[in-house]
């Protein structure tokens, strides 16, 4: 039995501001340090053998906080690509609310949420999916399948990927997983990697608007 623990990064300068990031490597606005530390409080009870983290800075401050909040910051941790958020291609930079205002919430809604729609220079969730899977499957299902207890931070999308993978969501339905900045998800794998409990410790208020 092990323990597979997700976490989003704490609330960064362009969400505070409404705007598309995937890559752009923005750092925590202050509110999202406190949410790191909350969501940190919330899994103290928990000790890791590996933390997995996406080469952003908003989400590596995010894993710093929270392993100080818990005392271990000596934690083996490994910083990788694979983790990164979406890539938002032409749409990166720009605010999400002008966008919806003026291409329609349908189509805003596509290009937020759906599955595979494309976007200029970008990536898709099924793209995400794709570069995340077999990276997981190599790297942290083997510490899983170990027993050992693993902590994830990354960005929404990311997660959403990941979540898609383990609770096996079909395709139309992944669109209503939504995973609020600072969020935790705590799973309880068996030993042949099904989940046997999921426990959500949300720690942000404002859940869907970022």
């Amino acid at each position: 039995m092990s323990h597979l623990i997700l976490v989003r990064h704490g609330i960064s300068e362009y969400n505070k501001l409404g705007l598309w990031t995937g890559w752009i490597d923005v750092e925590l606005s202050p509110e999202g340090y406190e949410e790191a530390k909350r969501a940190g409080t919330t899994i103290q009870d928990f000790t890791f053998d590996k933390a997995y983290v996406a080469d952003l800075k908003r989400c590596t401050e995010t894993l710093k906080e929270i392993l100080k909040v818990i005392g271990q910051e000596d934690v083996e941790t490994e910083i990788t690509p694979a983790l990164r958020e979406r890539n938002y291609g032409d749409l990166s930079g720009k605010n999400k609310w002008k966008i919806k205002e003026e291409y329609g919430e349908e189509q805003f809604m596509k290009w937020r949420r759906g599955w595979d729609e494309p976007i200029n220079n970008g990536e898709s969730l099924k793209d995400v999916y794709d570069r995340l899977v077999p990276y997981f499957e190599e790297h942290i299902k083997p510490d899983l399948s170990a027993g050992k207890t693993v902590l994830i931070a990354a960005s929404g999308n990311s997660l959403r990927a990941m979540v898609k993978y383990l609770e096996q969501i079909p395709d139309d339905e992944i669109s209503k997983l939504e995973i609020g900045t600072g969020e935790v998800l705590v799973y309880e794998l068996n030993d042949d990697g099904s989940i046997k409990s999921k426990e959500t410790r949300s720690t942000n208020l404002k859940k869907g608007k970022v």
